[in-house]
């Protein structure tokens, strides 16, 4: 059995889409009408873009997901099921028939925006804790006077967390105490995944009311439980937790291994299989 996993903010790089656009009628006819759709020339700045103008969050988000959503459509696959990291969630929805490829394009730019806002709102930042059990992190977070909490649960032995700075700061000095194997701020433009973006919980609740979400075809994996979900209703209530809740992808990948998913492909940049082959190295993965 087969599962297509798509990744999330971060696996940006410039260039990105160039070939397949000049290699391909229909990334160019996808690539033209997200142009169209957002009203910005978004492939511009994906091709000829600097690394700045592509990390700014309402750039990235709109970037990545157009990448990889291409990607699975140029790949012909029809997958058993769906998974997405963060953003790549919104992918997944639309390779599992929920979401149209115009609706989440407009879901995501709002996402991106409302996050983009949040961020200048409440500083924040994120920081990467590897080579400590998940039970340790979450137990330093708990023990920090500041705000500080697990975001980024992405395979045994790497957990991110987000916060306020000191509370970051003061989380990545208690896990170096602790015998982490790295523990290192992250360049990123805020507090992701954690209680810092409740303010964009309302602009993305609004935005989520305005599309349509019909059952999916195939489960999808969310990030929120790690569990299969395809009731419309369910899956769209835990797009939105996931604004300000952890990514439970370690969990996911254990979920979909148990359910046995045997076969991972991965649309868009090289990010998940890494994770995945932390799991379990015999997992076959592929890429497109």
């Amino acid at each position: 059995m087969n599962i297509v996993v798509f990744p999330g903010q971060g696996s940006q790089f410039v260039g990105m889409g160039k070939d397949d656009y000049q290699a391909s009628d229909l990334a160019r006819s996808y690539y033209d009408k997200a142009n169209k759709i957002l009203g910005i020339d978004l492939k511009e700045v994906m091709f000829e873009g600097s690394e700045e103008d592509l990390k700014q969050t309402d750039v990235t988000q709109p970037a990545v997901f157009l990448y990889s959503i291409v990607k699975y459509y140029m790949s012909g696959k029809t997958p058993d099921a769906v998974a997405g990291h963060s953003l790549g969630e919104i992918t997944a929805l639309v390779a599992s028939g929920v979401l149209t490829f115009d609706d989440a394009l407009t879901l995501v730019s709002r996402r991106a925006n409302a996050m983009q806002v949040a961020c200048k709102q409440q500083e924040g930042t994120m920081a990467a804790i590897l080579g400590l059990d998940d039970s340790v992190v979450e137990s330093l977070c708990a023990d920090i006077d500041a705000i500080v909490v697990p975001a980024n649960y992405n395979c045994p032995g790497q957990l991110v967390i987000s916060g306020s700075m000191d509370g970051v700061t003061k989380a990545v000095d208690a896990a170096t105490q602790a015998g982490a194997r790295r523990a290192l701020m992250l360049n990123v433009g805020g507090a992701f995944h954690s209680p810092l973006m409740e303010t964009a919980e309302t602009t993305l609740a609004e935005a989520i009311e305005q599309v349509t979400f019909a059952n999916a075809n195939v489960p999808i994996y969310q990030n929120v439980d790690g569990q299969p979900q395809s009731d419309a209703q369910i899956i769209k209530s835990n797009l939105l937790k996931q604004l300000t809740s952890p990514v439970k992808w370690t969990q996911s990948m254990q979920t979909m291994v148990a359910n046995g998913l045997t076969l991972y492909s991965e649309a868009g940049a090289k990010v998940l299989s890494g994770f995945i082959r932390r799991v379990d190295r015999a997992i076959p993965t592929e890429q497109f």
